[in-house]
């Protein structure tokens, strides 16, 4: 009887360690192995950024929240409490002096009443998005969605709404990807204006709302509620607080910021985590240089291993992407390199992200007034150059208050639209070529400054500034105008870079005449060009 028990257990232990052989051997060809990814910086150089994000190019943006109903221009919620600013100016005008009325009090008189998020996520699909961001939170602490971690949000102060819901069911109806960006890290020392008082004027040393308590709400309409799970001001200020610039070189938790609390890290990670799992988010953005609250707290790692790990489970591989601010050489490998209002001058080795916005962050009714918003032409410049380099373009379309987008701002997406339409081939799946283009404008190119911030700087592009992208044997060229002499020279392709067979004009499928030398290729255009911004020639042949 013990003799056949050991035997039992002898077989079974060889078929046991057969089995673990073989489980082992289908982990090692995996990609990752579960649990793939922890929260560490080494173990985060094991993501691989998606293939349908690199073939995506384009996605638009909704960076849209409370902030955008005094239609005053980005961080509103800072700058009001900013004695002598314009915000502050507009905002007594307009609603009150600070002590009286604070961004609490914006946020009860937001309703989003216009709001439709199937025509605008419709619309923006029609102009060529491949993946869709709405805005979760921002700098003011206000969460957009139905969080049981944040009392102020979306669902029970303000709109009534959960706007991140509508936003993801939009997403799912036009069958897109959908992120969120969240930026709520930085309201800790982003909204400490709030603590301040007015040194000049009648209410001189009277204090703002910053600092109010649950029970200074009695009788108001927010009683019950706590402003201090809203603002967080219940700290010290940093060092040099009071010195509006100082907020930038603090904004990687260093140079006398006062350090945030674990409760308040906690926080920030439960109303991430929920938001991930709540809504099915696959792409985040983050406000932040490398991970939110890093280094002085591990929260971001702990998201960003959640996330990797949740996209593995759910689709068996991964599909989630993250978005990281002024990131070395280690962060690039962890997520996708995000620079703001500007682009890189070099093709990337690891895919990264522009993003963007047609006017102010926040919508300011100004920028429409002066009639100042990027054009369509622009934009796809913009876009062009980007693809030529490795990387996508994220674009916001600032929304009013009330949940619309205006006249002139639809004219811009419809003419992206438009251009999309004849030259989308030249722009999604393809990849860099040997260089990005060629161009006076390359000449005079700005270097980044901080998180990006360079666009905008260099020399406007003309017709003989050329950018490349490929896909498959196909090259495709695309001019940043019309020449009037109705040819182009692209030095780039004489041929040393191989042999050119074919040109074709996108828009039309027109074959074109041409003549390849030592010197370059010379192309033979049509005396008028097809579409508008800027034209794409489809080149065939054996290039290298």
């Amino acid at each position: 009887m013990e003799r056949r028990t050991l035997l039992k257990g002898i077989a079974a232990g060889v078929s046991s360690l057969y089995l673990s052989k073989s489980y082992a051997g289908r982990l090692l060809k995996a990609p990752y192995a579960a649990p793939a990814f922890k929260p560490t910086w080494d173990s985060l150089t094991q993501y691989q950024v998606p293939d349908w994000f690199r073939d995506a190019k384009f996605g638009m943006w909704a960076h849209w929240g409370p902030q955008c109903q005094p239609e005053r221009g980005d961080w509103y919620a800072r700058g009001m409490y900013q004695e002598g600013s314009d915000q502050y100016k507009y905002h007594c005008e307009k609603y009150g002096h600070p002590s009286k009325f604070g961004f609490k009090d914006v946020i009860n008189d937001w309703k989003a009443e216009n709001w439709n998020p199937d025509e605008l996520v419709g619309l923006y699909k029609k102009a060529g998005a491949k993946y869709f961001m709405a805005l979760a939170n921002h700098h003011d602490n206000f969460d957009l969605y139905n969080s049981t971690h944040q009392p102020w949000n979306s669902t029970r102060i303000g709109p009534k709404k959960d706007l991140i819901r509508g936003w993801a069911n939009a997403a799912k109806k036009y069958d897109i990807p959908f992120g969120v960006s969240i930026h709520a890290a930085h309201a800790w020392s982003w909204l400490e204006p709030s603590q301040r008082a007015d040194k000049n004027g009648p209410l001189a040393g009277v204090p703002y709302d910053g600092k109010l308590t649950k029970a200074d709400g009695n009788g108001k309409w927010w009683q019950g509620e706590d402003p201090q799970e809203l603002y967080a001001q219940n700290h010290p200020l940093s060092m040099n607080s009071l010195n509006d610039g100082t907020i930038h070189s603090q904004w990687n938790w260093g140079n006398g910021v006062t350090p945030p609390s674990t409760e308040y890290c906690e926080k920030f990670y439960k109303r991430t985590i929920e938001l991930i799992d709540k809504y099915g988010v696959e792409i985040l953005y983050f406000d932040d240089t490398a991970l939110p609250l890093w280094p002085v707290s591990d929260a971001g790692l702990r998201i960003a291993a959640h996330l990797y790990n949740t996209s593995i489970k759910k689709h068996g591989k991964l599909n989630a992407v993250i978005f990281g601010k002024i990131l070395n050489e280690q962060q690039r490998k962890c997520m996708v390199w995000d620079i703001e209002r500007g682009q890189s001058n070099q093709i990337e080795s690891f895919p990264w992200q522009t993003d963007t916005c047609i006017g102010g962050w926040h919508y300011d009714r100004r920028i429409y007034e002066n009639g100042s918003y990027k054009s369509a032409k622009t934009v796809i410049q913009t876009l062009v150059d980007i693809v030529s380099k490795n990387g996508n373009l994220l674009l916001n379309i600032p929304v009013r208050g009330d949940g619309t987008i205006d006249d002139k701002e639809r004219t811009v997406v419809e003419g992206i639209a438009d251009w999309m339409h004849l030259n989308s081939e030249s722009i999604y799946g393809t990849r860099p070529w040997k260089i990005f283009g060629e161009g006076p404008a390359i000449a005079s190119s700005a270097p980044l400054s901080a998180q990006g911030f360079n666009e905008g700087k260099g020399k406007p592009f003309v017709a003989e500034d050329i950018r490349f992208a490929t896909k498959g044997k196909t090259l495709y060229a695309t001019m940043f105008g019309w020449p009037t002499n109705q040819q182009i020279d692209i030095k780039a392709l004489n041929t040393n870079s191989g042999r050119v067979e074919q040109i074709a004009l996108l828009g039309n499928g027109q074959k074109l005449s041409f003549k390849q030398t030592a010197d370059g290729l010379m192309i033979n255009l049509p005396d008028q060009p097809v579409g508008a911004h800027a034209f794409v020639l489809k080149i065939e042949g054996s290039i290298t």
